[in-house]
């Protein structure tokens, strides 16, 4: 597993966003998020060690802008250069979140059908609402690996509709911080019930903060939050 940030920086987008874990961080260091720059990793997939060797080792999966949203606006005109570098590394499998999916086809290269299978685009959706906005767009979009990333799930959803065989999985998790949105472990389940119907992959990767199971509140710390996701053992493998 490797990690790529080509740029930092971001805005907040919709009502995930709220209590986004990048701004909190950047202000604790007097950073504004919302100015975005290229980084110096910018050409990380292709630089070579003295002997001629990419230095970011065959095989990996690499985390692509997890500390931005790769199609946040003032990327655009960097993102074309960074699907020739994704071209040029198929050794390699990227993986990307985004919750402006409306704004991939802006700098998409005319091969990237054909061409860019090493490419995972997580759709990222919190209630019903960015759900029925961003999935019909995610649907019909030519992308080879896709996945629904819940997280953090704001309300309990039916995006029953969206799923079939073009969706590989469906990832939920809710919201961590001392101020932050409950979830509802029965939302959770609902979810996983849809996952199951259309044989789509589901994951729970990590319970929330303030966690409501069986209508009883529960505080959990930061610590344990994806370790109890993992005890509930509701994970499921399409067949």
């Amino acid at each position: 597993m490797a990690t790529w940030n080509p740029w930092k920086g971001c805005h907040r987008k919709s009502e995930g966003c709220k209590n986004c874990y990048i701004f909190r961080a950047n202000e604790r260091k007097n950073i504004d998020t919302n100015v975005v720059y290229k980084t110096d990793e910018f050409y990380k997939p292709i630089v070579k060690d003295s002997k001629g060797n990419y230095k970011m080792k065959s095989g990996q999966l690499v985390y692509l802008c997890f500390n931005a949203d790769f199609l946040v606006e003032d990327a655009d005109k960097w993102r074309n250069e960074i699907w020739k570098i994704i071209r040029t590394r198929k050794d390699l499998t990227f993986l990307f979140l985004t919750k402006r999916i409306e704004g991939f086809r802006i700098g998409l290269p005319n091969d990237f059908k054909e061409n860019f299978d090493n490419v995972v685009v997580c759709c990222t959706i919190e209630n019903q609402q960015r759900a029925d906005e961003r999935l019909p767009i995610f649907k019909a979009l030519p992308i080879k690996h896709k996945q629904i990333v819940i997280q953090p799930m704001l309300e309990k959803m039916d995006i029953s509709n969206y799923l079939d065989d073009t969706i590989e999985c469906v990832i939920v998790g809710g919201e961590s911080g001392k101020d932050t949105r409950p979830l509802d472990y029965n939302w959770v389940l609902d979810i996983r019930r849809q996952c199951i119907a259309a044989n789509v992959s589901f994951q729970f990767r990590q319970v929330a903060t303030h966690f409501i199971k069986d209508d009883k509140p529960y505080l959990i710390q930061r610590q344990y939050l994806c370790a109890q996701a993992r005890k509930a053992q509701i994970d499921f493998t399409r067949e």
